[in-house]
């Protein structure tokens, strides 16, 4: 299997890594967005997701980390939008 080399792809990978994360914690994103505890709740899974995105993106390729760090925001955070929260 090649790595990922271009940041097309890496979005996607991240986004479906920040999919299955959200689909299989959704009441734990939930308690931990109106906690805004978020990524102390999360952190395992996160990091996880992060192992696995590492292994399948080329650590050559500039802003590597860019697509990750945005899904986190676009596709954990922004779905769970409508949960009651101090932070938003």
């Amino acid at each position: 299997m090649s790595l990922i080399n271009n940041e097309n792809d890496a979005m996607r990978l991240a986004r479906t890594i920040m999919s299955d994360i959200a689909l299989y914690n959704q009441d734990k994103i939930r308690h931990s967005i109106k906690n805004d505890s978020l990524f102390v709740d999360m952190a395992e899974q996160l990091e996880e997701g992060r192992k696995l995105y590492d292994t399948r993106v080329d650590p050559a390729m500039p802003g590597r980390w860019i697509p990750y760090n945005r899904a986190i925001v676009d596709v954990l955070v922004k779905q769970f939008g409508d949960t009651d929260s101090d932070i938003w």
